[in-house]
């Protein structure tokens, strides 16, 4: 508003300007010619006045222009601050998922170490804890290995441990033949009794008894005949049977 008061003050300024020495001339002029005169000069004087406002007009568009360019151009900055700290997040957010798939990716291969496993024992399909597989493979790396004592000590330990384990009539019977691989007779008979016990329907009880006899026979013992015809009679079509009539029929 200030801007219009100073155009109008220099409005008034010019036409005072050319009115006063109108006035003085006064009376050379009738008073048509007088009439004309002041319209011709209000006509000029309003001119000029809307000229003078319409340049001051153009300069506060400019003004208001450069404010506008000025507020758009901290939008923009603002925008792009946006921008980065956006894509600061969806990096983060990226990073984030990929750790926790792994994570899951990771637990889900600890829960499956965990969990029962089927394994094909003596061409049956059993259910077993990856500890016991674990245990009973190292024992049996010992054995193949002809580390006889240290076997027969993980094998015990194994068969203390998992006594209801798919593994076990296996783990007992190779316990008693690591007995025998050590030349001590009577642990290895002890042993098989405990697979014949134990686990009378395990395919390993006819080699229990089959080692049995064997074992009574290097011991000089009598039962070793009784033992063969025992397994001859309990277990007719097993492949331990044939080997025990051969032995007797030799006799």
């Amino acid at each position: 508003m200030m801007k219009f008061s100073k155009s109008g003050l220099s409005a008034a300024l010019l036409a005072a300007t050319v009115w006063l020495p109108l006035q003085a001339h006064a009376g050379l002029f009738d008073d048509d010619e007088a009439r004309r005169a002041l319209l011709d000069l209000r006509a000029k004087v309003e001119a000029m006045r809307t000229e003078l406002n319409g340049r001051i007009d153009t300069k506060s568009d400019k003004s208001s222009t450069l404010d506008l360019v000025t507020q758009n151009e901290n939008l923009l900055q603002e925008i792009a601050k946006l921008r980065g700290q956006i894509e600061v997040l969806a990096n983060d957010i990226a990073n984030t998922q990929k750790r926790q798939k792994d994570f899951y990716v990771d637990l889900d291969a600890r829960i499956r170490k965990l969990e029962p496993r089927e394994v094909v024992i003596d061409g049956k399909a059993s259910q077993v804890d990856p500890s016991e597989q674990r245990n009973y493979e190292a024992a049996m790396q010992l054995f193949k290995a002809g580390d006889y004592k240290a076997a027969g000590s993980a094998l015990g330990d194994f068969v203390a441990r998992y006594p209801g384990s798919s593994y076990a009539s296996n783990a007992q019977y190779w316990l008693g033949n690591a007995y025998y691989a050590q030349r001590d007779c009577k642990s290895a008979i002890a042993a098989q009794l405990v697979v014949l016990k134990n686990y009378g329907d395990s395919p390993k009880a006819p080699d229990a008894m089959l080692n049995i006899a064997s074992c009574q026979t290097e011991l000089k013992d009598k039962a070793a005949k009784k033992t063969l015809q025992d397994l001859i009679k309990q277990y007719p079509d097993s492949p331990a049977a044939a080997t025990a009539k051969e032995r007797l029929g030799g006799k």
